[in-house]
């Protein structure tokens, strides 16, 4: 009677199941802490070199000084925080997005321009709202400044869809001269 007590007693309140109890197992050893940034950073830094080719096509500098960077960018626990903070915030952002493109999918032509502009809009918009609350809650916080601003901000914004849609309407051909057709015999 006692172990049947103690064993519903252990039993949680969520049980997780083994994933999750391999992805708690995973996170108690810096799995996500420590190694996928250590991996992603390392991997960003050798690519960049590597393509860009600012030191020779030596991969072995260019793996030394990826290996150097990655090492160093988790010296600290600034870069643990801003990852564990920015990636939950990228993965509910690319759900909005595909559920905005599932919706105007709906609605809309596929032909259309339109929805290009829009889901170009929606991602601007989230992409922004994912770095400045990413960034402060990692601590830099850029004071009241985007509180007592973001009117002015979407005015701008606003200002320059306005002119970007109007100079993108114009038509093309207004500005050119018509040459008079002689025919097919001159040239």
């Amino acid at each position: 009677m006692l172990n049947g007590v103690i064993a519903f007693a252990s039993v949680s309140a969520f049980p997780s199941g083994p994933i999750g109890d391999l992805l708690s197992k995973w996170e108690a050893m810096g799995f996500f802490s420590y190694l996928l940034p250590f991996l992603l950073i390392f991997a960003l830094v050798f690519g960049i070199l590597t393509k860009t080719h600012p030191l020779g096509d030596n991969k072995m500098v260019n793996g030394i000084i990826a290996l150097a960077v990655a090492l160093m960018a988790l010296q600290f626990d600034f870069v643990p925080t801003f990852f564990s903070q920015i990636f939950p915030r990228v993965g509910v952002g690319l759900a909005i997005i595909l559920g905005i493109l599932i919706l105007v999918g709906l609605f809309m032509p596929g032909e259309s321009k339109m929805i290009n502009y829009i889901l170009l809009g929606v991602g601007v918009l989230v992409i922004g709202f994912v770095l400045i609350q990413s960034t402060e809650a990692t601590g830099w916080q850029s004071g009241d400044w985007w509180g007592e601003n973001w009117q002015m901000i979407v005015g701008a914004i606003f200002l320059f869809i306005l002119v970007a849609v109007i100079i993108g309407s114009s038509n093309p051909d207004s500005g050119k001269k018509h040459e008079a057709f002689v025919g097919p015999w001159a040239k």
